[in-house]
């Protein structure tokens, strides 16, 4: 778009990939997020001192933060994303319940507002009905959210889900819903402009999660026919209608095994999956969250919304997942990534880079397209075999593995598949002894290929000067050719 980018990073970040895509680079702090990407004054003053026109608040950090989009705007810059006011109204959970259930939009049963009073979100859970699901009202990216089964549960189960909320959100408040056995996650991309209009640029299957957060995302969802399609789509743009939305934003749900939906949430700002919409529609979302912000027209009606083929995200985790996907951190050793027709690697580490401890163990992302799921999915294997990732574990190991599970290939999953089906994969070596072997196997092919043993002082290791003919490797390898036994 011939638009100048300007770039901040942290002191941990300052090797990572896009801070050397960018025109223009600035630190802003320390690596602990408090004193980096969530303060607000240094990256507003990054702005000053570039003279940037707007800023781009990504998908984590303060991207749903309303009180950072209004002091962009209070210093005179475009905010891309969603206004302060939908954020409010639509990127806080109970609120946006509230909302669905005034526009008639079917949400779970639950409490209506947060509270810490143990008695009141008791009450509520016996009026519910167990299990039921304890949930932070200011949590997100599944955490702060614990499943309790019985009364005899509960109080141990919310001393545990508000500690984790206060250290993750500063905010200890609780809400509760009935939990939903074995639901399919679904979730809705969705665009408005300044001027009214909103339209649903299809779904993404989200159901592939650990912790209650995403592992593998899929476009369309193989849940679904074309009725319930239109319908799910329906129910989104319904709710983003009634907060006023406008941007790109992602309204999430809940599909029971009867194939009823119900509404969970608005994330308001662009979601770390939006390349497999991308993949399908032929459309740049980032592209378009600027033409949004500007002021244009949406450039799309409803009906000229049609999905060709399929695309499904394998998110690559900084994670073990044999140790139950416990987050790692340490240096990048090699990273050598899948190439080809429909296959498309959006990664924030480097070769030589390190992931530190101090944020999200995302690391990268590959999306693969395909003409159907199956081509999809075959693609996908292509592209899993080939990516190399070493100096640290991953869910590559992982990811390889569900492309063998006949649950996953036939569609037939729901969010408690790993739970119960994941037991672990079959544990290649460690990565940096198979490297360690190829050199030590290089370095004796070279030897050999200078004599039949090390060469001792005073003697000629080069085969030619013993007076044997040194043959081409490219002949030596060929069928037919005959190697000569080398003389004592």
């Amino acid at each position: 778009m011939s638009i100048f980018s300007v770039a901040v990073y942290s002191e941990a970040d300052q090797d990572a990939p896009h801070v050397f895509a960018a025109d223009e680079a600035h630190p802003v702090g320390p690596a602990p997020a408090a004193q980096s990407y969530l303060n607000m004054d240094r990256i507003l003053e990054v702005a000053r001192r570039s003279g940037a026109d707007a800023v781009h608040p990504g998908y984590g950090f303060l991207s749903e933060s309303a009180a950072f989009a209004e002091r962009v705007r209070s210093e005179g810059l475009v905010w891309i994303g969603p206004s302060p006011e939908a954020i409010r109204s639509l990127g806080d959970k109970l609120s946006a319940r509230a909302l669905a259930l005034r526009a008639r939009v079917p949400v779970l049963p639950g409490t209506e507002s947060p509270t810490r009073d143990e008695l009141e979100l008791k009450r509520a859970a016996d009026r519910i009905g167990y299990p039921v699901a304890l949930k932070a009202a200011a949590g997100g990216g599944g955490k702060g959210m614990r499943r309790v089964n019985s009364a005899q549960e509960f109080e141990q189960a919310l001393r545990l889900t508000q500690g984790e909320a206060k250290n993750a959100f500063g905010d200890d408040r609780i809400y509760l819903e009935r939990w939903l056995e074995k639901p399919r996650h679904i979730e809705v991309q969705l665009l408005g402009d300044l001027h009214g209009d909103v339209i649903a640029l299809g779904e993404r299957d989200c159901s592939i999660q650990r912790r209650h957060q995403k592992l593998v995302e899929e476009t369309p969802s193989p849940a679904l026919d074309e009725g319930q399609r239109r319908e799910l789509w329906e129910l989104a743009v319904t709710v983003a209608r009634a907060g006023g939305y406008a941007n790109a934003g992602t309204a999430e749900f809940l599909r029971d095994r009867e194939g009823k939906f119900y509404f969970l949430e608005v994330n308001a700002r662009l979601q770390v999956e939006h390349p497999v919409t991308e993949m399908v529609l032929g459309l740049d979302l980032v592209r378009e969250q600027i033409r949004l912000a500007a002021g244009e027209k949406l450039g799309l009606r409803q009906e000229d919304v049609r999905p060709q083929g399929a695309a499904i995200e394998f998110r690559v985790y900084a994670e073990d997942p044999e140790a139950g996907f416990l987050p790692q951190a340490g240096t990048v050793r090699r990273l050598d990534l899948p190439q080809g027709p429909g296959v498309r690697c959006d990664l924030g580490v480097r070769a030589g880079g390190s992931v530190p401890i101090h944020y999200d163990p995302l690391i990268g992302k590959i999306i693969v397209w395909g003409a159907t799921r199956e081509h999809a999915l075959a693609r996908s294997a292509r592209a899993l075999r080939e990516c190399a990732l070493s100096g640290i574990p991953s869910t590559l190991l992982f990811h390889r593995w569900l492309l063998d599970q006949p649950a996953f290939l036939s569609g037939s999953y729901d969010t408690a598949y790993l739970t119960n089906e994941f037991r672990g994969t079959a544990r290649a070596a460690d990565s940096r002894d198979e490297e360690d072997a190829v050199v030590l196997a290089a370095l004796y092919a070279r030897t050999l290929s200078r004599g039949p043993r090390f060469a001792r002082a005073g003697e000629a290791a080069d085969a030619s000067e013993n007076g044997q003919e040194e043959r081409s490797r490219w002949r030596t390898a060929q069928p037919g050719f005959r190697r000569q036994p080398r003389s004592r």
